[in-house]
């Protein structure tokens, strides 16, 4: 059980040792060539499963190069275009808007810093921390999504369901050099066997080390 704080940090190493076996081959989910092409993916990934918007951006990539691209184009078009991605009509004038702002004030350039970032249209700490992991090589935090949400507090590493607050517990509890790869693996794992609403408890490695927070059935 991850309880007292002392106790905490043996049993953090344990899990992710664990969950490294488990998930030896858990990485980012979008597919990107490069910071702009990532910026896009991301903002489109909001609710929205993975391989929806990894099917959609393939062409999207191809239509839309760079940010001049999604400025100069009709809202219409870019609607069309993203028409298979939940909340289509927000997230084309996101993209729209967040390509104007990288035209005006960064020259056209996906800027590296959280701070520039979380200025762009469509883009909280969460899709900034991914953003600068994945693109930039820069870890300033954890990319804190719905799995994340969902395994910390039920594991154990929480008590909170703010994802601010909860990336904050975690990185106190998790090594730096975890901080881009813990998130892949609780993804797998929410994915695999810690799924919502029910976890199969029966059949998880990890379930030791877990506290089972919020969890009334269990499979």
């Amino acid at each position: 059980m991850l309880a007292a704080q002392s106790e905490i940090m043996t049993d953090v190493k344990e899990l992710l040792k664990m969950l490294k076996k488990m998930y030896p081959e858990a990485k980012y989910y979008l597919e990107f060539s490069s910071p702009f092409e990532l910026l896009v993916a991301a903002i489109l990934s909001a609710q929205c499963r993975d391989e929806i918007v990894n099917l959609t951006t393939r062409p999207l990539f191809a239509k839309y190069a760079k940010p001049e691209d999604y400025a100069k184009a009709r809202l219409s078009q870019i609607e069309q275009d993203i028409k298979s991605i939940t909340f289509y009509k927000n997230k084309a004038k996101m993209l729209k808007g967040a390509s104007e702002v990288l035209i005006s004030d960064y020259k056209g350039k996906v800027p590296d810093k959280m701070e520039d970032l979380m200025k762009l249209q469509g883009v909280g700490r969460k899709t900034a921390n991914a953003i600068l992991i994945n693109a930039f090589d820069k870890i300033e935090g954890i990319t804190v999504d719905t799995h994340v949400i969902r395994l910390s507090f039920r594991i154990g590493l929480t008590k909170h369901k703010d994802p601010a607050l909860i990336e904050q517990d975690l990185m106190k509890l998790i090594p730096k050099a975890e901080w881009k790869t813990i998130p892949y693996l609780l993804k797998d794992h929410g994915r695999a066997i810690c799924t919502a609403p029910t976890p199969k408890c029966s059949r998880c490695l990890v379930s030791y080390l877990c506290e089972k927070n919020g969890v009334t059935k269990r499979l």
